[in-house]
């Protein structure tokens, strides 16, 4: 196939491109910055000749979107939102005016659609969405994504949860943390760490690729969330760290202003199942995070 992958210069696109070309996909990226043959050049605002990748690809995936590892002052806020909504709203537009539109259009979400949940897990079809900052972002990047129904190309969006690879992501940091004498749990400890495996997430990207009758929404998470104490238990375990300091919430939120980030990345308790990979019958090679950790 020809896939053609927004915002694939990050950590995400650059897996699914290793991925894909694997399998002997042609992979194109569109970015602001060409700087490889197989770049097209766009910027990400306007319909312009980059659409022209639009007409030749059979698999269109978005993963544009400023990091949310930032302070969410009110500038950053709008720039989070912004980032998601233009993006989508001009590859819709893009497919839509296409005479050769995808057969299937991926667009990112995040599992941090759903509430704080320590007590019962969320669902495709049972999970519940509040209502803050996070949850709104993510609300409105699906709305803009499904707000024009596009009768040719099938619509996916891919509720993410924390993807743990080896040099990028939430992983190296939580590793270093433990390494250094931070690995004990975090706040209460209670919060669920809702998680997949890099191999996972791009095979699991592949699998709603070649499943035509995957449409609508979808969590992408390994099955067996765990919470942030055990989790950070394991993994102090696979580094063979014997201890680990435990911050509690005011630390923490002293830490993460100082370091410029928020409390949210690492106290909302994430408890996400992927309900609809499950009962298609998608195979997680890690569905333990024994096994996921020991990998990385």
């Amino acid at each position: 196939m020809n896939i053609l992958i927004a915002g694939g210069t990050g950590f995400l696109g650059a897996a699914l491109t290793e991925h894909f070309r694997k399998e002997d996909h042609t992979v194109e990226i569109l970015t602001r910055k060409a700087t490889h043959p197989y770049h097209v050049l766009w910027d990400g605002r306007s319909l312009d000749t980059w659409t022209e990748a639009i007409e030749r690809c059979d698999v269109l995936i978005n993963l544009c979107g400023k990091s949310v590892d930032c302070r969410y002052t009110k500038v950053n806020k709008e720039a989070i939102l912004q980032s998601r909504i233009t993006t989508t709203d001009l590859l819709s537009s893009a497919v839509a005016k296409a005479k050769n539109p995808p057969q299937v259009f991926i667009n990112a979400s995040s599992a941090t659609i759903y509430i704080h949940a320590e007590n019962n897990p969320m669902t495709e079809t049972s999970g519940i969405i509040g209502d803050d900052f996070s949850m709104n972002v993510c609300k409105r990047w699906e709305e803009c994504f499904f707000k024009n129904e596009l009768h040719n190309t099938r619509q996916v969006a891919i509720r993410t949860s924390i993807v743990l690879a080896t040099k990028h992501g939430a992983f190296p940091k939580l590793k270093w943390a433990t390494l250094l004498g931070m690995g004990g749990h975090y706040g209460n400890g209670n919060q669920m760490v809702s998680w997949i495996h890099i191999n996972d997430f791009c095979a699991a990207v592949s699998f709603i690729i070649t499943s035509k009758h995957i449409e609508g929404a979808i969590n992408i998470t390994a099955p067996k969330p765990i919470s942030n104490q055990v989790f950070m238990k394991y993994l102090r375990s696979s580094l063979k760290v014997p201890f680990g300091f435990s911050p509690g919430k005011l630390l923490l939120e002293f830490g993460c202003f100082m370091t410029r980030t928020e409390t949210e990345l690492l106290l909302k308790s994430r408890w996400v199942i992927p309900e609809r990979l499950l009962k298609n019958g998608f195979r997680f090679k890690y569905p333990e995070i024994t096994a996921a950790l020991s990998q990385l």
